[in-house]
């Protein structure tokens, strides 16, 4: 039995995680070692140490639930622990949380911090998929199986974007949707609740206009207006954008070479973190824009093609929602840094520095790795 599984494991998968995680190591030490040194008064490896740390406890993850039963997480006690836990943590981090670039959304451990809302993805993803699983048999009632996990959908996006953490809560509402157009609900029926969710939304519009000056702050409103016409703000609002199209354009097609970027010597904000990807393409060029964008895309479609042969409901709405949260937050870095949509924040999965981020996604990775090997093993074995 043993054997049989371990030839139904996606090596090309599992090959690729690997990669970007390796290659995202090496770039972290190239884009951070001058603002370690600069910014941080650090040891230039500072980021490249600590961003080994969490590479290796990711691959450790990643081993564990590569080969820890998926179906497992669909138990009911499981669910119910795993979703009150995070609501819960929500909520205490509102309260107690700390505070990085105006947003409540770590809790601090020592000399170590976690961000609680990158592991809310999963759980949302875990819970939308068992619920929606144990329903197919009246997936289109809208009191017994639709309205239930779009509203905890909701709650996790109100208490992530109150944070204020906009791009996490949006990532989360857009895998939640996704998951929710998998599940099998008749179009019909999901017109009738979005127009609820609209009479909703336009009931609750007067609060949003009470808080509109702390939900459109200043600093938001010039991510919009640097978003339109980065060049009329380069001197403020515009000029990370500026400085990422100039890094872009700089790298042309062979780059500068490794280590060799001028916009991560102070020009780049965090080029370890948000712009990596204009790091990668100003050292590196249009080759390491090809791997690191090619790697997440076979990723992304190997996800989703591991649903399509997945005969398990639950286990093919945990690949769409892992397969989207990976693909969703790529296009909002990506968009970001080039320009096509507003900055948000958002970590380039794989390959930006941090923890819980990476952590997350090896997690996923290692679930979407499971039922994979599963949906080859019952078709090859069990057929």
């Amino acid at each position: 039995m043993w054997k049989r599984m371990l030839k139904s494991y996606d090596y090309s998968l599992i090959a690729a995680f690997l990669i970007l995680c390796l290659f995202g190591l090496m770039m972290i030490y190239s884009a951070s070692s001058v603002i370690a040194v600069q910014k941080y008064e650090v040891a230039s490896g500072f980021f490249y140490d600590k961003q080994k740390l969490h590479v290796i406890i990711a691959f450790l993850a990643f081993s564990v639930m590569a080969i820890f039963p998926y179906k497992k997480l669909k138990a009911k006690r499981f669910v119910f622990l795993i979703t009150l836990g995070m609501f819960t943590t929500l909520i205490f981090l509102f309260l107690f949380g700390s505070a990085t670039n105006n947003a409540q959304s770590w809790f601090q451990i020592g000399a170590r911090s976690i961000q609680p809302s990158e592991f809310s993805k999963l759980v949302i993803i875990i819970y939308m998929a068992a619920a929606f699983s144990k329903k197919q048999k009246n997936i289109n009632s809208l009191n017994d199986s639709i309205a239930p996990p779009v509203i905890l959908l909701l709650l996790f996006v109100f208490l992530v974007a109150i944070e204020p953490d906009f791009g996490t809560a949006f990532i989360i509402l857009l895998i939640g949707l996704t998951i929710l157009l998998s599940s099998g609900i008749k179009m019909k029926k999901l017109a009738k609740f979005a127009l609820l969710l609209a009479i909703l939304g336009v009931i609750l519009s007067p609060l949003f206009i009470w808080q509109k000056e702390n939900i459109f702050t200043e600093e938001k409103m010039s991510r919009l207006t640097s978003y339109l016409d980065p060049f009329r703000y380069e001197e403020d609002a515009g000029y990370h954008l500026v400085n990422s199209y100039i890094a872009i354009g700089s790298g042309g097609l062979t780059g500068r070479g490794l280590g060799q970027s001028v916009q991560k010597l102070g020009y780049l904000p965090e080029p370890h973190t948000d712009f990596i990807m204009s790091v990668i393409a100003e050292e590196l060029g249009v080759l390491g824009v090809i791997i690191t964008i090619g790697g997440l895309a076979f990723i992304i479609l190997r996800g989703f093609i591991t649903s399509i042969k997945c005969s398990d409901p639950f286990g093919a709405m945990l690949a769409v929602g892992i397969s989207s949260m990976i693909g969703i937050q790529s296009f909002i870095n990506l968009g970001g840094i080039s320009g096509v949509i507003p900055i948000t924040g958002v970590p380039l999965p794989f390959i930006s520095y941090g923890g819980s981020s990476l952590i997350l996604l090896s997690i996923s990775m290692g679930i979407l790795v499971n039922i994979s090997m599963y949906a080859k093993y019952e078709k090859n074995y069990k057929s």
